[in-house]
């Protein structure tokens, strides 16, 4: 076998969202959050890219899975010892906001919801296993939501900025590893979850986006400075979701409309929260589209100073762009659109396969930013249909995720530093996009179906053997 090149100490584990894992929907006094009313099944996409969602429960018409998921609510301390058994270092958490503060404008944390936090992390201890935890995972609580209008208003500001000091004065002791927004970049295209509000049609689409944007990187930034003072030997990063861009051909053209492209999804929030100023680019590109964020007095110099430790990032698929495309060529799986690219496969869902496209990304965070890098999300949805005997043989989901790593590898020889890696959803749970438990991503099978059926049981994959020996040889029996 060949001498591995990831470093020692590197942290291998698993990713998953307290939305699309716990269930628990009403338990220990928790609120509804957005993820709560988001149905399940094929519409939630077009809900999530579309006006008009009202933010409402409808069960005559739609299923709900997210409110039992998976119920890690209950049976954490089972879930928590099969990743133990698969030797993670880390794994990746969130916490939902609403089980601290139900509503989001209570003055005092929920006593019920941070005890079960407390309870979810000594457990992660008892296996010598570190939480890696996003504060803001798609889950902002509803009433922030209606009452609100979610990140547009600047009052929600000073909510988040109750809850992040409840959470580290309470877990100061327990966490090492935090993220601020998951994927926060993910507004440009699922501004409900990740903004709190739904593009009405008769409002202009990319003013209240920025605007909430700039409340988000000001609530980082005091979330960055809480944690550094709270939990001084703590690291805290941002979270982007990371697709680098291609041009579709060498047209001059093509080339810089894909640099744009790159440049306004991939590169604009992180300029914010890694380098603490807004790049040039996006102020040539406010002045063009006649977009005016509301800014306080002392809000530049809150984000100078509130700078991020390291760079988390999801990286699931590359996108192939065109100035002039017709909708023959869209590439209808990606999440993110895009052309289709001859060069590539797709997955069952049609997001097109990409391991050279880590290695890539990885070289550009690193050579813009210079700071430490962590792939905290990486997976393949599929359908995984047991054998009679029971057994789940998932060797196309060990073929990508062998790829990936490999890529990250090379990207650590190039010079890149990574911290680590957790691959999104270690167990299955509830797809953010889809809403399905269909589309399956974990090394563990749970027996639970789209239409609500199931029991719940845990069945080990030959996934979770496989990932099992590469944590254990460091990245050297691939």
């Amino acid at each position: 076998m060949k001498k591995t090149n990831f470093p020692e100490g590197f942290l291998w584990g698993g990713a998953t969202a307290a939305n699309q894992i716990e269930g628990g929907l009403h338990e220990g006094n928790k609120g509804l959050n957005i993820a709560d009313v988001l149905p399940g099944g094929k519409e939630r996409l077009n809900i999530l890219q579309s006006p008009g969602f009202n933010f409402e429960i409808d069960r005559e018409k739609y299923r709900y899975p997210n409110h039992e998921a998976i119920d890690f609510y209950h049976r954490y301390k089972e879930d928590i010892a099969l990743f133990a058994e698969m030797g993670f270092k880390v794994f990746r958490m969130s916490i939902a906001w609403t089980r601290i503060f139900p509503n989001g404008t209570e003055l005092e944390a929920n006593e019920e919801g941070l005890a079960f936090y407390d309870r979810v992390f000594e457990e992660l201890h008892r296996h010598d296993i570190e939480p890696v935890v996003t504060i803001s995972h798609y889950e902002m609580p509803l009433n922030l939501v209606k009452e609100y209008g979610g990140w547009r208003n600047r009052e929600v500001v000073t909510f988040f900025e109750r809850y992040v000091n409840a959470i580290f004065e309470r877990y100061k002791d327990k966490v090492k590893y935090w993220m601020t927004f998951n994927e926060i970049n993910s507004g440009f295209i699922m501004p409900i979850q990740g903004l709190g509000f739904s593009i009405q049609k008769e409002e202009d689409l990319y003013q209240p986006t920025f605007q909430a944007f700039h409340h988000q990187f000001v609530a980082s930034s005091i979330a960055v400075k809480a944690c550094h003072e709270i939990i001084p030997d703590a690291k805290i990063g941002c979270m982007i979701l990371y697709a680098p861009v291609y041009p579709y051909n060498s047209d001059p053209e093509n080339v810089m409309f894909a640099l744009q492209e790159e440049r306004m999804f991939n590169n604009f929030c992180a300029d914010v929260q890694v380098r603490g100023e807004y790049p040039a680019f996006i102020k040539r590109y406010f002045k063009e589209n006649n977009i005016e964020v509301e800014m306080q007095d002392g809000d530049l110099d809150l984000i100078r100073e509130g700078t991020v430790d390291y760079i988390g990032l999801s990286y699931y698929m590359s996108r192939t762009e065109k100035r002039e495309k017709t909708k023959n060529e869209s590439s209808q799986g990606n999440l993110i659109g895009g052309v289709k690219n001859p060069f590539l496969k797709a997955s069952d869902w049609g997001w097109e396969i990409d391991p050279v496209g880590l290695r890539i990304s990885l070289n550009q965070l690193y050579d813009r930013y210079q700071v430490p890098l962590f792939v905290v999300e990486n997976g393949l949805g599929a359908y995984d249909i047991p054998e009679e005997d029971g057994s789940i043989n998932d060797d196309y989901r060990i073929d990508f995720l062998r790829n990936h790593i490999k890529a990250m590898e090379e990207a650590i020889v190039d010079g890149v530093d990574l911290m680590g890696y957790t691959s999104w959803g270690c167990i299955d749970l509830v797809s953010a996009s889809s809403g399905e438990f269909s589309k399956r991503y974990g090394y563990i099978y749970v027996d639970r179906q789209d239409d609500g059926s199931g029991t719940l049981e845990r069945k080990r994959k030959k996934s979770f053997f496989w990932y099992k020996d590469v944590i254990a040889s460091n990245g050297e029996k691939l």
